[in-house]
């Protein structure tokens, strides 16, 4: 490992810590390679994992054409999903856990087998699809003020913070994924609508692509894990106090709330 890669890891790792947002790592090296910076990702979560936390999954992210353009890219990018990510459906998440949080409503995959690339399809994914449920993502950038680039996000395990799942688990068969329509709500209003085909056509490609892009690091999607499969609509900030529910038909809803601090 290079001490660059070491070097922005700890970076990552302090501004999380403290939840001071860092300049964007591009901007101390211009050259920065999304390879690299994947391998950033891996030793911060590798560190984690060191200190008694769970892989439990992955997050797809930049499934939109919208995003990929925003961030001048082709492609989505991926992160790991921890233990200490989960929120309970209808949970609470204390705003001295995020620094600048936004949330995303996502169709989750729970896989029965494991995944492992290159070369997978969209049927492959859903031959290995125990179920799908309704998902929130609450993406929170160490980066201040969200000013990233691709290699920015993947070293921050793309902008990863916490992940609710909620509604009730539906087998893939059953259900047209393409076709799965989202209403999302911030504090009781809609705010914006989302189809499954928003997520590189179905939501199944989505999880295809990210075993594929993981065989290029060795790394299985394993039966058991949570996949979200990336964002149905634009992600809408969160501030203290702020409440968030997503319906999605036929799979049912999901919510969670921000207050302002910790709660005993």
């Amino acid at each position: 490992m290079t001490s660059k890669i070491e070097e922005f890891a700890k970076l990552l790792a302090e501004a999380e810590s403290t939840r001071v947002g860092i300049s964007p790592l591009t901007s101390i090296d211009s050259e920065l390679k999304v390879k690299e910076s994947y391998y950033v990702q891996l030793e911060n979560i590798k560190k984690k994992v060191e200190q008694g936390q769970k892989i439990i999954g992955k997050k797809i992210g930049l499934t939109s054409l919208a995003m990929q353009n925003l961030l001048g890219v082709d492609e989505p990018d991926y992160g790991h999903l921890l233990d200490s990510m989960v929120v309970e459906n209808g949970g609470f998440i204390s705003f001295d856990k995020v620094i600048q949080p936004n949330v995303e409503a996502e169709i989750a995959f729970i896989l029965k087998k494991e995944l492992r690339g290159p070369n997978l399809t969209a049927l492959d994914v859903l031959q290995a699809t125990e179920c799908i449920v309704p998902a929130l993502e609450i993406v929170d950038s160490r980066v201040k003020d969200w000013k990233i680039k691709l290699a920015d996000t993947v070293a921050d395990n793309a902008s990863s913070g916490f992940y609710v799942l909620g509604g009730k688990p539906i087998k893939v068969e059953d259900i047209d994924l393409e076709l799965i329509g989202m209403a999302f709500y911030k504090n009781g209003e809609l705010v914006n609508t989302g189809v499954g085909a928003a997520a590189l056509g179905n939501p199944a490609n989505c999880v295809a692509w990210l075993a594929n892009k993981l065989s290029e690091f060795d790394i299985p999607l394993r039966a058991g894990e949570v996949i979200l499969s990336g964002a149905l609509s634009a992600a809408i900030e969160a501030r203290a106090g702020d409440s968030f529910t997503a319906r999605f038909a036929h799979i049912g809803q999901v919510s969670v709330h921000f207050r302002t601090e910790e709660k005993e």
